[in-house]
């Protein structure tokens, strides 16, 4: 064997001592266990319970007892979807003040007038008053034009949890990213390691390639665990193939990983890192579409959210998994986490220290 080749590797057999080494502090940490793989599965588990599909929910309306109150509260009674009781006026105004009610009709008055009241922020009393008008209007002799009727589809893809498990996914690799790379190195930092690994005979950048080749292979157990817990329990459809996902997967890795640099590259004590950590991922908590679309923000907002990356990783990862579609499909969200990358990693890298 050459010279070259020895120091080819005694070089092999360090970074894989490196890649050991970080896989065995993961597994040995318990809190880390917890977080990757139990957390992901109890909140689906919570959500999808919570937001799974129910039937049409049965709303209480009250009628204004009266000369006509009886008649209306009588039709509906008998209509789906409704549970009509007769009140008195203050008593009606007060159960709909504490959201015993949905809505209180009062009427039909002389002139065949009927009142809704109701408050406008709720979205009950919008169903209530369709639900409580289509009924009275039919009772007075309304005939629809056109006929209709209701076909339900309830296809996987679009229910609650189908959106939830790419987000949960998305979630758990920024959080990887973040405290897998960057609370590691700070901890390594105060506990003088990385200054007596600099003095071995170790090359840096095999350090640091280390750390990113051991977040690789957790995102790829991660996102099989959750991705295959979501298909397993609640029928979550994975249309997309699984290269596709474990790319986008692993892209979003890398640029968590690099964010992880970044954060993590000067700081030296616990308080500073987290504090960091936090300014950096709870506006991606909030805005980036993890348990609600990010399309409910404001239009004024939508550059600033879809610039962020983990709302490109959650709409790469959601049109793969959901959608089947291709990576070529996806040029916007790859090209955000591409560049998130690049920058993070080229931040990082100049600032970072060792002691």
């Amino acid at each position: 064997m050459s010279e070259t080749d020895g120091r080819e590797k005694t070089r092999l057999d360090g970074f894989r001592a490196l890649c050991l080494a970080r896989f065995r502090e993961f597994y040995r940490e318990s809190e880390v266990v917890f977080w990757s793989f139990a957390f992901p599965i109890m909140l689906s588990v919570g959500l999808g319970i919570a937001f799974r599909n129910r039937p049409a929910e049965t709303l209480p309306v009250a009628v204004m007892a009266g000369p006509r109150g009886a008649q209306a509260a009588d039709v509906l009674a008998r209509t789906p979807l409704l549970k009509a009781t007769v009140m008195g006026e203050d008593e009606a105004m007060r159960a709909l003040a504490l959201g015993r009610v949905a809505l209180v009709v009062a009427g039909p008055r002389a002139d065949g007038t009927v009142e809704y009241r109701l408050d406008p922020s709720r979205s009950d009393a919008a169903v209530a008053r369709a639900r409580a008008d289509d009924a009275l209007q039919r009772a007075a002799g309304r005939r629809d034009p056109v006929p209709s009727a209701v076909a339900e589809v309830r296809e996987p893809g679009g229910r609650y949890i189908d959106f939830l498990i790419p987000g949960i996914i998305g979630m758990n690799i920024m959080s990887g990213g973040l405290w897998g790379v960057g609370f590691n190195l700070v901890d390594m930092r105060i506990k003088r390691l990385l200054k007596r690994l600099v003095a071995a005979p170790m090359r840096r950048p095999d350090f640091l390639a280390a750390h990113l080749a051991m977040r690789l292979v957790f995102m790829v157990i991660e996102v099989s665990f959750v991705l295959g817990f979501g298909h397993i329990a609640f029928g979550v459809p994975v249309r997309g193939g699984l290269p596709a996902i474990f790319a986008v997967g692993a892209l979003g890795a890398l640029c968590f990983g690099g964010l992880g640099l970044l954060v993590g590259s000067r700081a030296r004590r616990m308080e500073t890192v987290t504090g960091l950590m936090n300014v950096v991922r709870m506006p991606m908590f909030v805005l980036s579409g993890i348990f609600f679309s990010a399309d409910r923000f404001p239009q004024v907002l939508q550059p600033l959210i879809r610039v962020l990356p983990l709302t490109a990783l959650n709409d790469a990862m959601r049109a793969v998994v959901l959608e089947g579609a291709r990576l070529a499909a996806l040029p916007g969200p790859l090209a955000v986490l591409a560049l998130w990358t690049v920058a993070s990693f080229a931040a990082g890298l100049k600032l970072f220290k060792w002691s």
